[in-house]
């Protein structure tokens, strides 16, 4: 499996504009720029986008792990949050909130865990990752 996504800028970092653009057209020519990367512009940024893929990325891991073990979820909620610092993402901090019948909370503490070491986005960021959870 290959997915793509396009990015085009014009003009300088600060006072440039650009958009980014997805294989599926989810993002169509969508804005980023300095101001929705580092104030509070309108528009997405790289980082929001990462958060948003890990976010995405370890709950469907945790839900084929929770289905390889007989469960099925009546939700799953994550929040992600990645920091910028330095110039690079130091930290990736996972948060999901599930409610599944019939399960306890060692054992989901369990699959948290490996949903976090092994999903691909976890995988692949250098950025400390760490996942806590609720279990409803």
């Amino acid at each position: 499996m290959k997915r793509n996504a396009s990015a085009h800028w014009e003009g300088n970092g600060k006072n440039g504009k650009g958009h980014l653009t997805t294989q599926s057209s989810v993002l169509d020519k969508t804005q980023y720029s300095f101001t929705s990367r580092f104030e509070q512009g309108i528009g997405t940024n790289p980082e929001e986008l990462i958060a948003a893929a890990h976010a995405g990325c370890f709950t469907m891991k945790l839900a084929f792990i929770l289905q390889e073990a007989g469960y099925t979820a009546d939700s799953l909620d994550t929040t992600c949050e990645v920091s910028l610092e330095d110039g690079s993402i130091k930290t990736s901090k996972l948060h999901v909130t599930g409610s599944i019948p019939n399960l306890d909370e060692e054992t989901f503490k369990g699959m948290v865990k490996d949903a976090e070491e092994n999903c691909p986005i976890s995988q692949s960021l250098t950025a400390t990752t760490t996942a806590s959870y609720t279990l409803n």
